[in-house]
């Protein structure tokens, strides 16, 4: 037979569980971010940008 986990125990499994998750997405966010290539900045004012 398996016990039933009820109350305080249940609602910390429940936080718990959510907390890992959000933790995995925002680190999964992060690193996807990172792979992206960089944007180039601004223009300095008083220099023409290079066109073809």
């Amino acid at each position: 037979m398996t016990k039933k986990i009820t109350g305080k125990a249940a609602i910390a499994g429940a936080i718990g569980s959510a907390a890992i998750a959000a933790a995995m997405l925002y680190a999964n966010k992060r690193k996807e971010r990172k792979n992206q290539p960089q944007r180039p900045g601004p223009i300095p004012s008083g220099e023409t940008p290079e066109t073809d």
